[in-house]
């Protein structure tokens, strides 16, 4: 079950490590894709399966934001979503309209805080993990960014593009091309280390330290479903994730592949939802 309309990089994922499961259990592992609601659609479908094994979630850093985006919703992701394993990481990119003045990470902050409230960054929408990358940066850095919210990514990127706006974080799936083309320029990237498929750029963590705002996704089963079917998907996600073809696809797509248990890959889930609630609750950021 994707949270998402086909093409994104959480359909991707999803496809990506469904047929592998596909060939290695002999059984055929079909991707649905339920968007709406911020991927609290899927969510919930998920959370009212019968714990089975056959009915999972590809979750995305789109659910450790929702936890607490959307406090009326029906069920608790952390509680309720048994972890089963992490897929891969994949940083966003602060990127600029190359007309913009700044061209370096630091040349940016100095221009915002010359410059308060001039300076527009796009998002893919309010409570979007682009939006609340830039949210975070302002926290640690105390610069006066204009957020300018859109419905989705490819606008956001449409009019950075085209220079309406000066700055946006984006995931590097789908902006990658326009770095290495000099569409946009890119100033840093958010792991805490340079990323392997764009290794110029830096990572805001060498100028901020503890900045980090990573876009994953993994695998999540409901609640009660029998260890010996978490531990043997697990197993098998990993077996894939070990495999080179498939950390090349990943790569391919500016990501890394994140491997471990799911009691790892449950206390990510639950360090990103503490993380993205307090800047929600600091921004006091509202669900569209």
């Amino acid at each position: 079950m994707v949270g998402f309309a086909p093409g994104g990089s959480s359909d991707i994922a999803a496809r990506v490590i469904g047929q592998w499961l596909s060939e290695r259990l002999g059984q055929t592992f079909v991707i649905e894709n339920r968007p709406g609601a911020g991927a609290n659609i899927a969510a919930e479908a998920v959370v009212r399966a019968a714990p089975d094994g056959y009915t999972l979630l590809l979750i995305s850093s789109s659910d450790t934001i929702n936890a607490t985006l959307y406090p009326k919703v029906s069920f608790n992701f952390v509680r309720d979503i048994a972890p089963v394993a992490s897929l891969t990481r994949q940083p966003q990119v602060l990127m600029a309209n190359p007309s913009f003045p700044a061209t370096t990470f630091n040349e940016l902050i100095a221009y915002a805080k010359a410059n308060p409230g001039k300076v527009n960054i796009a998002s893919a929408g309010n409570g979007a993990i682009s939006h609340l990358s830039g949210e975070l940066l302002k926290m640690m850095t105390g610069v006066d960014l204009v957020h300018v919210p859109y419905r989705g990514a490819g606008p956001a990127l449409t009019d950075l593009l085209a220079g309406h706006v000066q700055i946006s974080f984006a995931g590097m799936a789908g902006s990658i091309e326009y770095l290495r083309t000099g569409k946009l320029r890119g100033l840093a990237v958010t792991t805490t280390t340079r990323a392997e498929a764009l290794p110029d750029i830096p990572a805001v963590a060498e100028f901020v330290p503890g900045y980090e705002a990573i876009s994953l996704f993994g695998i999540g089963a409901p609640k009660n479903t029998p260890a010996e079917i978490v531990d043997k998907l697990n197993r098998e996600i990993n077996a894939a994730l070990a495999d080179p073809k498939i950390a090349q696809r990943v790569a391919d797509l500016g990501g890394s592949v994140l491997a471990g248990s799911a009691a790892d890959f449950g206390k990510l889930i639950a360090d990103e939802t503490e993380k993205w609630g307090k800047v929600i609750r600091t921004a006091n950021i509202k669900a569209d």
